[in-house]
């Protein structure tokens, strides 16, 4: 099964006025990551709010000489393909993805494609803080160097998030190493040994008569049936 970890940072809140300045997406194979990435800095043809870039950083001088999205669009929708997209928050990504597609002719990304890792934690610990930093203390997730928001930073804390999300590193229990694997899981070894021939395990004819001579003292045993 193949799925999209996918984040952006944005000029502003409103994907009507404002545009995604980075988009960052991790490939997971069975849940588990591969190693492959999309990752890319954008000219966003805007002016970054302040507000913005105090919570991700990214000034108007980092992405000065970025691609702008029409240039990318090709390489990002060949990454993602048809696979499931694993966001946290999906409406805010979809939704400044949607606005950039709509603008340059393509068709929007159904929603309902995209899977809320903040819906699915809170349906999983009701009532309990789901953002992604509150998950990540949940799970034991290092996010000590995430003291700004980035897509590719928070792609993989999400991802590590996501996994626990979903029952835990049991994938690595089971011997599956996607990225040594070249994106395949891991064949795990059997042992060999000499095949076994199956003992007898009939009754003797001693163990029968016995057997035999119990039932008689009982009234209407089930064994009879």
């Amino acid at each position: 099964m193949r799925e999209i970890v996918l984040d952006t940072e944005t000029t502003g809140l409103d994907p009507k006025s404002h545009r995604i300045v980075e988009v960052a997406c991790i490939e997971l194979v069975n849940h588990v990551p591969t190693g492959a990435k999309f990752h890319k800095l954008v000219n966003p043809e805007m002016d970054i709010s302040a507000e913005a870039a105090a919570i991700h950083g990214i000034t108007n001088a980092k992405v000065k000489d970025a691609p702008v999205f029409s240039s990318i669009v090709a390489e990002f929708l060949e990454f993602i393909g048809d696979a499931r997209l694993v966001i946290h928050n999906a409406e805010f990504d979809v939704g400044f993805l949607n606005a950039e597609l709509s603008r340059l002719g393509f068709p929007k990304i159904p929603l309902t494609r995209a899977l809320d890792t903040v819906q699915v934690a809170r349906k999983k610990f009701p009532g309990a803080p789901a953002s992604l930093d509150a998950l990540c203390k949940r799970f034991g997730v290092d996010n000590a160097h995430r003291t700004l928001h980035g897509a590719l930073l928070d792609a993989d804390l999400l991802a590590q998030v996501y996994l626990e999300l979903v029952g835990g590193r049991q994938a690595a229990l089971l011997g599956t190493d996607m990225a040594a694997a070249g994106g395949k899981p891991a064949q795990v070894a059997v042992a060999k040994g000499p095949t076994r021939v199956a003992r007898p395990h009939a009754p003797t004819e001693a163990e029968a008569a016995a057997h035999a001579a119990a039932l008689a003292r009982l009234k209407a045993p089930l064994w009879l049936n």
